[in-house]
Order: structure tokens, then C-alpha cells, then sequence
């Protein structure tokens, strides 16, 4: 059975070159049902030079965090499989498609791209104090949240359609960390998971600021570890969230009643 498949490419002030030989790679390498481009706070004319390209391109004029415009981009799609992939090309159409392979084939829930998997290839690496610090936070991660991955934040998962409607309404972190907190819901719905080698180009001109993001991956991956043991119905958790104020999920944000 043919299942239909949506790409989501998360985008703030990218290279547009760069960005549009990306799509038009994925394009002819993963041939989806349609690919959406959600670029954030483009600089002028940005949005034209990219009109041309074989995707949809919904713009915000203001930065949304990578998590917010995933969801965004899913929320639009209407296929089988969502799938999304970073854009500055770290992970190559090829790697991309061998993401989207386990759930497109109905093998899994959900997969996780890894440049961490012993068989991934890293063909540029990246910093010495962004790979430590890369190495430190997936170390921490398993020790934390379920399942037990070797890479929880590279930029390329798919999921399918039944399993994003589990999980939707449990996501709420905007940036970053959401990556780890889609993974641990997905885990604490019994969701399968499989984790896909993959090759990766680091790209050096990255837009991540490595110490501000690690501070906000370790305050989301706390934020994971209590969500996902939630679902699973810890009662230390549980009284944990009464005392609190409960946060608004980012499928839910832009509701008017809200």
C-alpha cells in the first residue's frame, strides 16, 4: 500500500542557495507528496528566491523555535508520513529517505535519524566544544528518558500520521528540545521507534548558539522526563503537575480561545 509523505524543512535566516539545492534534492532523491518550507523572520525577499521551488513556503515574521514551526508544518500536511528535515543540509536527501523508509514501509512509529549510531558516517565534524557538548547531552538523555538511543537531536525523524495524532497534544516545547520531547512521548504511548544511521556534513556556519541551546536542551529534557512519566501515570509526577500551572501545548497556542 502507497503511503503518501510530507517533508517539513524548519528554516530562520537561512543561505538560501544552500537551502533551495537542499529541497530540490529532496525532491528528486525522496519524491514526497509535497514539501513545506516554514521560514521564519526572512530577511526581504527571501521568500521570492524561493518561489520557484517545488514546496510550499509559509512564512512568520518572527523567529518560532524549531519545535513550533515543525508543528506548524505538520499541522498543514495531510499525509501518510510527516517527516522534517533541517535546513542548512546536515542530513543529505539520502539519508533523508532512509529516515522516512521504516515508517513510510509501516516497520515503525516513528524514526530517528542518528549521527551517533556506530554505522552512521560523519563526513565533517563539527567543533571539539559542539561535539562535546552534543556527546554529553545524548549521554545524559539516556539516563533520563526512554527509549535508549545513541543520538536524540539530529535534524531528520518521520513519523506517521496515526502516531502524530497520539502525541500532538503533548508537545510544548518551542525549540530545540523539542526533538527529545517528541521521542519520549512517542515511547510513553508504546509507540515504536527505530533509530536510522545516517550520513552527516556538519555545517560549520550554523545558526545554533551551542552553550544557550545546551542550557534550554537540559531545562527541556527535565521538562521531557516529567511529561512522558505522565502518560505512564507516575504519581510523583502527577503530584508534581497539580502544583503547577498547566502549560498550553504548541498545537493548542494558536487557538483564538486561548
Amino acid at each position: 500500500m502507497h503511503r503518501s509523505v510530507g517533508v517539513v524543512v524548519p528554516a530562520y535566516r537561512p543561505d538560501v542557495e544552500r537551502l533551495a539545492t537542499y529541497v530540490a534534492a529532496i525532491d528528486e532523491r525522496c519524491a514526497p507528496t509535497t514539501i513545506r518550507i516554514e521560514l521564519d523572520a526572512p530577511r526581504s525577499g527571501v521568500a521570492d528566491r524561493l518561489a520557484d521551488l517545488s514546496a510550499t513556503v509559509a512564512t512568520s515574521p518572527h523567529r518560532r523555535g524549531k519545535g513550533r514551526a515543525i508543528t506548524a508544518g505538520f499541522e498543514a500536511l495531510d499525509t501518510d508520513v510527516l517527516a522534517f528535515a533541517d535546513a542548512d543540509g546536515s542530513t543529505p536527501a539520502d539519508s533523508l529517505a532512509d529516515v522516512i523508509a521504516p515508517v513510510e514501509g509501516g516497520g515503525a512509529d516513528l524514526a530517528v535519524g542518528s549521527r551517533r549510531h556506530p554505522d552512521a558516517t560523519i563526513a565533517r565534524h563539527r567543533t571539539f566544544a559542539r561535539r562535546r557538548l552534543g556527546d554529553t547531552f545524548a549521554w545524559l538523555a539516556r539516563r533520563l528518558v526512554a527509549p535508549q538511543l545513541f543520538d536524540y537531536q539530529c535534524g531528520a525523524k518521520a513519523i506517521s500520521r496515526e502516531a502524530w495524532e497520539r502525541i500532538r497534544e503533548h508537545l510544548y516545547e518551542p525549540g530545540f528540545a523539542w526533538d527529545i520531547e517528541l521521542v519520549a512521548m512517542a515511547d510513553a504511548f508504546g509507540l515504536s521507534i527505530e533509530e536510522v544511521p545516517i550520513t552527516w556534513h556538519d555545517q560549520p556556519d550554523s545558526t545554533v548558539s551551542p552553550i544557550e541551546t545546551s542550557v534550554a536542551l537540559a531545562q527541556g529534557l527535565l521538562a521531557a522526563r516529567h511529561r512522558a512519566a505522565l502518560i505512564t501515570e507516575s504519581r510523583l509526577h502527577g503530584a508534581i503537575a497539580a502544583r503547577r500551572e498547566a502549560p498550553t501545548a504548541l498545537v493548542d497556542a494558536g487557538r483564538p480561545d486561548r
